[in-house]
């Protein structure tokens, strides 16, 4: 539960950036700013309207329901990346904790006697030390690991952020019908969080396999850096 909590606050470092009153300032200027390009949009998709009218190929209902996308889009753009993030660090944390109860389950091993155990049968801390260069390699791979999420989760926010402010300027073709771009945006957003829950719940996976399996344990753990290129290959792209 200890180790769950701390990668849980580990992700939270990214979440609570957006608590910070310069970051809500920064949202709050890219909101007003995709407002504008919406204005903006609007207008020219209305301008579009009346000059396919004279030619019989107006369609206003679809126009209409353009330009209600659009402001749907500029009223939810600074609001759901956030909160769909701050869910999923959340949902891991839930997850981490009910996958604790299921590994400890019928165990009667107190906690000192449980981490001692741990780190005897696989970093060999014990009195009698002996140390092999699989356990080096295994220590060395297991620091990397960690060290290298512990960074990443640091930076996701930020570049959630970005992401926020590139999206604001898609607030111009939205209302005129060009949504492609948007939804691209909205795929880069969903594998940000899908990211920010897989990669710390392998993580969490690898480190519960380990005691028993060093090797699978290991595998588990290089396994969770590969998540966003995987997510890549799907269309998701979080680089």
């Amino acid at each position: 539960n200890a180790v769950a909590d701390f990668f849980t606050e580990m992700g939270k470092m990214g979440a609570e950036m957006f608590d910070l009153s310069w970051v809500q300032a920064t949202v709050t200027l890219f909101t007003y700013f995709g407002w504008a390009l919406f204005a903006a949009g609007t207008v020219v998709a209305i301008f579009d309207v009346a000059v396919e009218y004279q030619s019989g190929r107006a369609n206003i209902k679809t126009a209409s329901i353009n330009v209600i996308k659009g402001f749907f889009a500029c009223s939810l753009i600074g609001i759901v990346p956030i909160e769909l993030y701050k869910f999923c660090i959340a949902l891991q944390n839930t997850f981490a904790h009910g996958l604790t109860g299921l590994m400890v389950s019928g165990k009667t091993v107190d906690l000192a006697g449980e981490s001692t155990s741990v780190l005897e049968g696989c970093f060999k801390v014990s009195n009698q030390t002996s140390y092999n260069l699989f356990n080096i390699l295994c220590l060395i791979a297991f620091a990397y690991c960690v060290i290298k999420i512990f960074f990443q989760n640091i930076k996701r926010g930020g570049i959630l952020l970005i992401q926020m402010a590139v999206g604001s300027l898609y607030m111009f073709s939205v209302p005129r019908g060009y949504t492609d771009g948007f939804v691209q945006w909205m795929k880069q957003v969903a594998a940000i969080c899908l990211t920010a829950f897989m990669q710390t719940t392998i993580l969490y996976l690898g480190l519960l396999t380990f005691p028993d399996n060093m090797l699978l344990g290991m595998g588990i753990l290089l396994s969770a850096n590969e998540v966003p290129r995987i997510a890549q290959q799907f269309g998701l792209d979080s680089s």
